[in-house]
């Protein structure tokens, strides 16, 4: 019986990591959709506020949960005299980092934006120079490709991977 009730314990785990995952991943989404006016330049200086804000926010929110994740794995690092125990905890710990990693280099890519905004490069395909729209950016502010560009770049991928 001891045996079952450790089995239990890994499958919590994994459980908490994503509850924990979910937050920082779609807090960007709270905003309220920009509607442009009749005849509104594309990426006129109050759109270019728009996504300058949906940036910030979302890297503020991703750095919090950075803190959180420090903060938190100070707090639970124990050492467990039980190697299935122990084991567990460098796993959830494991996963952690590498949710984070993915993270930081998001963080990464949300300042290279924030950069492009500033030149007054945002907005438009880095391969055709089209308008990317706003839905999409809004769908997904980091986006440097139209959706016909990005579409053909996926396909190509899936044929060079085989």
């Amino acid at each position: 019986m001891p045996r079952a009730a450790k089995k239990a314990a890994p499958k919590k785990a994994p459980a908490k990591k994503a509850a924990a995952k979910k937050p920082a991943s779609t807090e960007f989404k709270n905003f309220e959709p920009y509607k442009p006016k009749r005849g509104e330049k594309y990426m006129s200086e109050k759109q270019q506020e728009h996504f300058r804000s949906i940036l910030k926010n979302w890297k503020s929110e991703l750095m919090q949960e950075v803190d959180r994740t420090v903060s938190h794995m100070k707090d639970e690092a124990a050492n467990f005299p039980d190697p299935a125990d122990r084991a567990t905890q460098e796993e959830e710990f494991s996963l952690e980092l590498r949710t984070r990693d993915r993270e930081r280099k998001l963080i990464k890519k949300i300042d290279s934006t924030l950069e492009l905004i500033d030149q007054d490069d945002y907005g438009y395909c880095e391969a055709c120079g089209i308008e990317i729209g706003i839905q999409r950016l809004e769908a997904r502010p980091t986006a440097t490709q139209c959706i016909d560009c990005k579409t053909l770049a996926e396909i190509k991928e899936r044929q060079e991977m085989g």
